[in-house]
């Protein structure tokens, strides 16, 4: 009876979620090779405006990297029309919140307005990709607050260069070697023209897609969009280049000293395909299986049970081209990085060797329906996600049916996957370690 009962809420949570988190759009494309995605949603008075510009650190050469992230910032110093200083203070007095983030793949910009003001924010994004001023004060302006960026959440914060030491062992040729924030001696040595010249080859409209999200009039909004958007001129057609990594066949070994921690990090990592394939999505099945929540079976044996970890953890950093999935753990007392791996290790091999159990794959489903659920509630993670599903993995539609994917993966993939990636000689082992002089102290 308690079976049945688990059962038929399944279905009901299911048929909830098919019916009431379809996300209508309607896409087009504006002769200049602009794409647009519309959703109206006039449930609330708000209308978000976004561009996706696919450029990220990959698009970088490793003479000049932290290009796309200083962009990030750069295209707020002001426009033609929008004088040094000013798009903050136009934002915030109209009533709205604005700003961008930057990762490997792609550059996200975006405003959310009172509805009445969607004309203001199509006119800021358009004047952002027609206009932007690029000079040596805003270089200079912008150089020195991703330099304190840098300093306070990577150099100076705990763990802050752990993404960045992986990727640097990880990659050999693709540029996922360095971290989106880059180099600042790079930023240092480059020049106002190749500042000008990374904006007009990346910033255009055919190398984006524009979201308009929320209360909104779609006739007048496409009027809009063709009157500020329109007369944007094409840019460059872009090829993006392709490289390759010969996979990984024995235990890569490093170590990165961290002036700021008192406590080591076991890092273990494994090379993963594009977040665009089927088995990247298993392996965010195997993450949450293995460290999602208190209950998961790495955090119930390692800290709760056997208490040899202040924390410990894995996830499945998803990128274009490759994934990264990371395993990591704090370990306690006089448990060593060594104990903590041969920990983890077990729990790998019990997913390669048995399926796992009806129950803790009915949990998996509902945790990523949750995660559905709550990815799609809001406005602005509609129009994020619109623009994602477009421009990374050319289908829109992801949107609504991406959690069907996740749906129809097996028990059995969840095995055949952990086989096919999570093996010791596959894998970056990093040890994270304090600096000599802090272990001193």
């Amino acid at each position: 009876m308690k079976k049945s009962i688990m059962v038929l809420s399944a279905a009901l949570l299911l048929g909830g979620i098919a019916s009431a988190q379809k996300v209508d759009f309607e896409e087009y494309n504006l002769d200049n090779g602009m794409h647009v995605i519309l959703h109206n949603d006039p449930s609330a008075p708000v209308v978000v405006t976004s561009v996706m510009y696919h450029v990220g650190s990959k698009d970088e050469t490793p003479d000049r990297t932290g290009f796309a992230h200083f962009f990030e910032h750069l295209l707020f110093e002001g426009t033609e029309n929008i004088k040094r200083g000013e798009w903050f203070k136009i934002v915030t007095s109209n009533g709205g919140v604005n700003n961008a983030n930057t990762t490997e793949d792609r550059t996200y910009y975006y405003e959310v307005f009172p509805s009445n003001n969607l004309e203001l924010g199509l006119w800021m994004e358009s004047e952002r990709m027609m206009h932007p001023v690029i000079n040596k004060i805003g270089v200079s302006t912008q150089n020195e607050v991703v330099k304190e960026e840098k300093r306070t959440r990577v150099d100076n914060q705990p763990y802050g260069n752990l993404i960045a030491e992986v990727k640097k062992n990880m990659f050999v040729n693709h540029p996922y070697r360095w971290a989106p924030i880059g180099s600042m001696k790079d930023l240092d040595a480059a020049t106002l023209e190749e500042f000008q010249a990374f904006n007009k080859k990346f910033y255009t409209p055919n190398n984006s897609v524009l979201v308009v999200a929320g209360d909104i009039d779609k006739k007048q909004t496409k009027e809009w969009i063709q009157k500020y958007f329109g007369p944007i001129k094409k840019g460059e057609v872009l090829k993006k280049q392709t490289f390759l990594e010969e996979p990984i066949t024995q235990t890569i070994k490093a170590t990165y000293q961290d002036p700021n921690i008192q406590i080591p990090m076991l890092v273990a990592s494994y090379r993963t395909p594009s977040m665009k394939s089927r088995d990247a999505r298993v392996l965010d099945l195997i993450s949450s299986y293995l460290s999602d929540g208190k209950s998961s079976k790495l955090y119930k044996k390692i800290v709760d049970q056997k208490k040899m970890a202040l924390q410990i953890g894995a996830f499945n950093y998803s990128q274009e081209d490759y994934g990264m999935y990371i395993l990591y753990g704090l370990p306690m007392g006089t448990i060593t990085s060594a104990d903590l791996l041969k920990e983890i290790d077990e729990e790998i091999v019990k997913i390669q060797t048995d399926l796992i159990s009806e129950k803790d794959y009915q949990k998996l489903q509902n945790t990523f329906d949750n995660q559905f659920v709550n990815t799609n509630a809001a406005v602005e993670g509609i129009a994020e996600n619109l623009a994602k599903f477009h421009l990374l993995y050319g289908d829109v539609n992801l949107i609504n049916n991406e959690i069907d994917l996740y749906h129809s993966i097996t028990r059995e993939e969840i095995r055949d996957v952990a086989k096919k990636y999570l093996n010791p000689n596959q894998r970056l082992i990093l040890d994270y370690v304090p600096s000599k002089d802090q272990a001193k102290n």
